[in-house]
């Protein structure tokens, strides 16, 4: 069986094709056309198919990482969206809540108040209620006025409609006939309603989440469909995958009714991907550090599980989102990121990157400012006849004009001002880990850290460095190990009720009931995508929390019936997981089932393992010497550097840094005071002589 993963970035488009009978596996990259990424997706599949002799029809599988959600919310540029929702609760997605993301700030940016996803004067009050605790009606829903309001969202030009609702979590009658009369009076318009995006209490959440799938879904609706075309144009007979951001595949019908799942969707394949390379290298305890050209992203993984995030912490371009979703931070930072000085006459790295277009100086597309790749080149750790195994040719001249004028900005030497840029910048991202670790009572020193990215391997090791991590992966392909990663998961839907239940005088009933219905909800889903019977598995899960918490703690709830003795196992389940996540636990508290959860998985074909790297020697794999820059305890030093080709490396042969590793897709630093060796797997281990990895 043959298939594609095609992950978009800001700057690339990385593939992969793999045999999946045979292990034949190759991989390419082309740039990302940004005002169509679907034109950058074509030109790699047709050329990725034509370098294998490969015919397209052959393609059994096509699996997508798609970053045109993601792209749409950062950058604020989606559909003019609209609201309908009940008398007196036109603000709500204004006012939030009394959580600010800076509780101290009086000058700070509020994103859902600077850039609305829409705005006031697109959202339309009606009248109708529903009220818990079962979602019984109060007063009818007010269809005359539901069409009217569509009738004017539609004459001032709105694009897609949000139908949000009180209580809609409960019942969600008013919703769906709401989203039937507008359909009716606007039928090129996108629609959706809160609990379709998102069955669950906390309105300001629920309203924002639907609002971004409004904001988002013309776009991503679009998306879908011309990439559907083009795959069958250029000859594609197989199905299309698209990554979701809860770490499955979904269907492109899928995507397309709930376009908010794609909204982490390529960071997601990241995350898995960096999983699948520790599992081969038999690490089970990772942090995944995935480098591009204009941000960094992070995800841990725990005894081989990928971490998921809470409702406290599940954003996307400072909006909460009430969706499963991996748990992953990204910052601005990447090898594209901007060297500046800001207003106060601090040195700063990024957020501000040069992108795909004009690039880096030193691609030579017409960039001036100082980046992190044109520091790397500076500092001799690019090559800048091998950039991309040789296919792109990088332009040392211009990266140091650019370098040399912000140094003298600084006042600092040529060298100084490119090595500051990659301490901040490493700096930044080690911060950035530190707050997925250490600030929530994980110890980073017990991890491996899998740095890929095509930025990634060059930074990997001072990262380390600066957590005492002992030890980096550096993946075979590290540059298309998102793409990669999109070979190795399954088809994955998740159905969610709110329940609000009490230990004291808990209603089994009524769970049991609730459970049975949405896995009838997810067996219809995995009906209409053909999905096998005996391919599907399912996995219950609840929200806990103690009577009187704010936010729930997620617990995995038993197969077989809800009885006695699964609920007193569920409870000290919950018991247990709170003393690992704060240390303590209040065991004779009543405990209150917030949200049930139903996991549904289908088995899809993947990626089981990479051919064993043939490997060489030391000798056979030097390419040449050369000067590098790197700092010590001494300050700034200059090392007679070997560059070594990878492919070319012996396997399970250590060598001491520094030392520079090429390939195609990337280039990993060794730098001082560092050991290597390749793993019979194919990765790189990277091994910081002075750090043991301990923890007290």
């Amino acid at each position: 069986m043959k298939t594609i993963g095609v992950d978009v970035g800001g700057t690339f488009t990385d593939l992969v094709y793999c045999n999946l009978e045979t292990g034949e596996l190759a991989i390419h990259k082309v740039a990302t056309t940004p005002d169509d990424p679907s034109r950058g997706v074509m030109q790699g599949v047709g050329e990725i198919c034509a370098q294998n002799g490969v015919d397209p029809s052959e393609i059994a599988h096509v699996f997508h990482g798609t970053t045109t959600a993601t792209n749409a919310a950062l950058e604020g540029k989606g559909a003019v969206a609209g609201m309908i929702t009940n008398d007196g609760f036109r603000d709500i997605i204004h006012i939030g809540r009394h959580q600010r993301p800076q509780h101290y700030s009086i000058q700070q940016d509020i994103p859902w108040q600077a850039r609305p996803l829409v705005k006031r004067r697109f959202r339309k009050t009606v009248g109708g209620r529903l009220a818990p605790p079962s979602g019984q009606e109060l007063e009818p829903l007010d269809e005359a006025g539901v069409r009217q309001a569509a009738e004017e969202l539609k004459a001032e030009g709105v694009e897609a409609v949000a139908i949000c609702f009180l209580f809609s979590y409960l019942n969600p009658a008013h919703e769906l006939r709401a989203k039937e009369i507008v359909e009716e009076v606007m039928p090129d318009a996108f629609v959706t309603t809160s609990a379709l995006v998102s069955p669950q209490f906390r309105e300001f959440e629920r309203f924002t989440t639907a609002s971004l799938a409004a904001f988002v879904g013309p776009k991503v609706k679009k998306y879908i469909a011309d990439l559907g075309d083009a795959l069958t144009t250029l000859g594609v007979k197989g199905e299309l995958r698209i990554m979701a951001s809860n770490g499955g595949a979904s269907t492109p019908a899928m995507v397309s009714e709930k376009p908010a799942l794609t909204l982490l969707s390529g960071l997601a394949a990241g995350v898995l991907g960096g999983g699948w390379i520790g599992a081969q290298c038999g690490r089970d305890r990772l942090i995944t550090f995935d480098i591009g050209g204009t941000s960094a992203d992070i995800g841990i993984v725990v005894d081989g599980q990928v971490a998921e995030a809470d409702a406290r912490s599940t954003e996307i371009a400072g909006f909460p989102l009430l969706q499963p979703m991996l748990d992953i931070h990204t910052i601005g930072a990447g090898g594209g990121s901007i060297a500046h000085v800001d207003r106060g006459g601090a040195f700063r790295v990024g957020p501000q990157s040069a992108g795909a277009v004009p690039g880096p100086a030193c691609y030579g597309h017409g960039g001036t400012e100082p980046t992190v790749t044109d520091a790397n080149l500076v500092l001799g750790r690019l090559e800048p006849e091998d950039f991309l195994g040789g296919a792109m040719a990088l332009d040392a001249e211009a990266a140091e004009r650019a370098v040399a004028g912000f140094a003298e900005t600084m006042g600092l030497s040529l060298h100084e001002a490119a090595e500051g840029i990659l301490t901040i910048v490493n700096a930044n991202m080690a911060n950035a880990i530190r707050s997925r670790t250490v600030q929530k009572g994980i110890d980073p020193r017990g991890f491996a850290l899998v740095a890929m990215g095509g930025a990634g391997p060059l930074s990997g090791a001072e990262v380390a460095k600066m957590l005492s991590i002992p030890e980096v992966l550096v993946p075979p392909y590290p540059g298309i190990t998102s793409a990669m990663g999109l070979l190795t998961t399954d088809l994955k839907y998740d159905a969610i009720r709110t329940q609000f239940q009490v230990s004291t005088g808990f209603d089994a009933d009524r769970l049991g009931r609730d459970l049975d219905a949405m896995f009838e909800d997810l067996t219809e889903r995995f009906d209409a995508d053909d999905v096998p019977a005996e391919s599907r598995a399912f996995q219950r899960l609840g929200d806990l929390r103690y009577v009187g918490q704010g936010y729930e703690l997620r617990v995995p709830l038993g197969d077989g019936p809800v009885d006695e003795a699964m609920l007193a196992q569920f409870w000290a389940d919950f018991h247990a997981a709170h003393a690992r996540e704060y240390g303590h636990a209040f065991t004779d508290s009543p405990i209150e089932l917030v949200n049930i959860r139903l996991v549904g998985t289908a088995s899809l074909p993947k990626l089981e393992r990479l051919s064993a790297p043939e490997g060489g020697s030391l000798e056979a794999a030097l390419v040449r010497r050369k000067p590098s820059v790197f700092r010590t305890d001494a300050g700034l030093e200059t090392f007679d550097t070997p560059v070594y080709r990878r492919v070319k490396l012996p396997v399970g042969t250590p060598f001491d840094g520094p030392a520079i590793l090429l390939q195609t897709d990337s280039t990993t630093v060794v730098p001082p005071g560092a050991e290597a060796e390749i793993h019979t797997s194919g990765s790189i281990l990277i091994r910081l002589k002075d750090i043991s990895g301990e923890t007290e």
